[in-house]
Formats: structure tokens, C-alpha cells, sequence
């Protein structure tokens, strides 16, 4: 049978990777004055904000019922606002862009004003994953330990 509880760490490496390189993409269209990497970065921008999204509905469903204390609970508490922070400023970042291109704004003033919005959801998600990692890596939450004493 498939455990559920993995999904939200299968999903979480998408808007990671997706957001980064969006980002970049969007550094080099700016500089280069490349189209090519504009709509890169605009598509990579949309699909991460998805993943956003998936990964925190995920992340919400795998925390359902969590009754912790002490420290595991302070640091699921900094994940969980950490996400909520990230999901609200992608979406806002997202939505913002498209506006700008649909109202053929996206240039000057307008281009750096979405560029650093898209910058400041990548220190959120980036922020957000440090605290994920703490959760695994600090207080080894979800791990199963398989100890290779199975009895059958």
C-alpha cells in the first residue's frame, strides 16, 4: 500500500528547483535582453507557484492531526508559516507578472518591481525549505526507522 506521507516530500523539490531557475531565467532575460528567457522565467514562475501550492496543501494534509509539543512542535509551526508566507507571496508575485503582461506594463520600473517580487519568493521558499530540513534532518520528523529487525 502507498503511504500518503510522502507525497508532500516528493512535491516540495519541484517548486524549489522550478522557482530557482525561474529566477535566473528572468536575471539572464534581463541582462542579455533575451525574450527566450523572459517567457522561461514567466512559465517556470507560473508552474513553481503550482507547486507552491500542491506542496502546501500536501504539506497541511500530512500535518493533519500532528499533536506534538516541545521543540518538534515550535519547528513544525515555523514550516507551516513559513509556507503560508511563501504560498501568498508567489501567488501575489504570479499574479502581478501576468497583470503586467497583460496590460503590456512588463518593462521598465514594472519588470524590476516583478523581478524583485520573484526574488523575495525565492528567499521565502528557500526559507521555508531550511525549516523543512530541520524538521527531517534536526527532529527526524516523518523518518521510519527500519532497524532490520523485521519479523514476518
Amino acid at each position: 500500500m502507498f503511504d500518503t506521507s510522502l507525497i508532500h516530500p516528493m512535491i516540495v523539490h519541484f517548486p524549489i528547483a522550478l522557482l530557482i531557475v525561474g529566477f535566473i531565467s528572468d536575471l539572464i532575460s534581463i541582462f542579455f535582453k533575451n525574450t527566450f528567457f523572459a517567457k522561461a522565467g514567466l512559465y517556470l514562475l507560473i508552474f513553481g507557484t503550482l507547486g507552491v501550492v500542491a506542496a502546501y496543501i500536501t504539506g497541511n494534509i500530512e500535518g493533519d492531526g500532528l499533536t506534538e509539543t516541545g521543540p518538534l512542535k515550535n519547528a513544525i509551526e515555523f514550516h507551516q508559516d513559513a509556507a503560508l508566507i511563501s504560498l501568498w507571496i508567489m501567488v501575489t508575485t504570479s499574479v502581478v507578472r501576468i497583470a503586467f503582461i497583460m496590460m503590456k506594463k512588463y518593462e521598465g520600473a514594472f519588470k524590476y518591481l516583478a523581478l524583485f517580487l520573484f526574488f523575495i519568493g525565492v528567499l521565502s521558499i528557500a526559507r521555508t525549505g531550511y525549516y523543512g530540513g530541520e524538521l527531517v534532518f534536526k527532529h527526524a520528523a516523518g523518518v521510519q526507522f527500519n532497524l532490520g529487525n523485521t519479523i514476518e
